[in-house]
C-alpha cells in the first residue's frame, strides 16, 4: 500500500523562498509523487516561538501534526530545515512521552478535537529523494545533465542536530551529494558542510552573519567550487545576501531541488533562478546550462 504523502511548506516557501517550493513541487511530480498540503496549517514558530514560549513550541507544531493524522497521512515532508528541525523535535517527544509535551497535546485537542499520537513520520526532502530507489528514477529523469557545473553541499546546522533529528551523518552528510550527482554535478569535498550561516542572526548581528557566510564562500571557492547548494530557506537567504565582495565574486546560491528541475529540463527553471540576488546565470551561460 502507498503512503500518504502530506506537505508542510511553512511560511517561508509561502514568501522569500517560493522558489524551493515551486521547484521541489515540480521534482516531486516529476517522480510521481502526489503531495498533500496540510490542511488549515499554521506556522510551527520557527525561532522566536522556540525561544520564547516553551507551551507554543510544541503546541504550534502539535496542531500540525494532529491536523497531518487526521488527514490520514503517514509521512509529512518539511522542506524548511528549522521547519523540519522542530517538527522531528516535537515528535520525538511525543514517542519519548516527555510529561511536558504531553500535556500540551492533550490540552490543544479542545481546540480542535483531535491531539497527535506519534504515528506520523516527519521526514525532510533530502531524506526520502535520497533512498536508492528515487536516485534510480533522478538519474533518468535527467535528460539534461548539468556536466561541469562544480558545487559544494551545504546542509546547515539544523538537519543533523541534534541526533534526534538527524537522518544523515551529522558532521559530513551525503544525501544531498547523492541526489546531485545522480544529475550530472561535480560535487566538491569540504570541511564546511555542517558549519552555522548565522541562522537568524542576520538582522540583530548582520556584521556576524556577513563575517560566517563570507568564510563560507571563500572555503568553497578553495575547494574548486563554483557555487554552493543549499536545502534551508534561511541558509540560502543569508548566502544569497551577506556574502561579502572583499574576499572575492560573489558566489551564486541554488536550492537543490533547482538544480534537479534544471536536469529534467523544466521550462520554468529560469523563472525560480531569477528570484535569485546573486545572479547564477552567468555561471550556467559560460557552461552552456542555459
Amino acid at each position: 500500500m502507498n503512503k500518504k504523502l502530506g506537505y508542510f511548506p511553512g511560511c517561508s516557501l509561502q514568501s522569500t523562498a517560493a522558489e524551493y517550493d515551486l521547484s521541489l513541487r515540480t521534482v516531486f511530480a516529476a517522480l510521481q509523487q502526489d503531495l498533500t498540503e496540510l490542511p488549515d496549517w499554521n506556522c510551527c514558530g520557527a525561532t522566536a516561538g522556540h525561544a520564547t514560549d516553551a507551551y507554543l513550541a510544541d503546541a504550534l507544531v502539535l496542531r500540525n501534526l494532529a491536523l497531518a493524522e487526521s488527514a490520514g497521512i503517514d509521512e509529512v515532508i518539511v522542506p524548511c530545515a528549522e521547519c523540519y528541525n522542530l517538527f522531528k523535535t516535537t515528535d520525538t517527544k511525543v514517542r519519548d512521552s516527555v510529561e511536558e509535551t504531553l500535556n500540551v497535546n492533550a490540552e490543544i485537542k479542545s481546540f480542535i478535537k483531535d491531539s497527535y499520537s506519534g504515528k506520523v513520520a516527519v521526514v525532510h526532502p533530502l531524506q526520502r529523494l535520497s533512498r536508492p530507489e528515487w536516485l534510480a528514477d533522478i538519474e533518468k529523469l535527467a535528460v539534461r545533465p548539468l556536466t561541469g557545473l562544480k558545487v559544494v553541499t551545504y546542509y546547515g546546522c539544523l538537519l543533523t542536530r541534534p541526533a534526534s533529528v538527524a537522518f544523515d551523518h551529522a558532521d559530513y552528510p551525503l544525501s544531498m551529494d547523492k541526489i546531485l550527482t545522480c544529475i550530472g554535478v561535480e560535487v566538491r569535498k569540504w570541511s564546511y558542510k555542517t558549519d552555522c550561516c548565522g541562522a537568524s542572526l542576520s538582522l540583530p548581528r548582520p556584521a556576524t552573519v556577513e563575517k560566517f557566510v563570507s568564510h563560507l564562500a571563500a572555503m568553497a571557492r578553495r575547494a574548486g567550487a563554483e557555487a554552493l547548494a543549499v536545502a534551508c530557506p534561511l541558509c540560502h537567504a543569508n548566502m544569497d545576501t551577506r556574502q561579502s565582495k572583499k574576499l572575492g565574486p560573489l558566489m551564486p546560491v541554488f536550492y537543490f531541488t533547482e538544480l534537479m528541475g534544471m536536469s529534467f529540463n523544466h521550462p520554468e527553471a529560469r523563472q525560480w533562478l531569477a528570484r535569485h540576488i546573486i545572479d547564477p546565470l552567468p555561471l550556467l551561460a559560460g557552461l552552456g546550462l542555459l
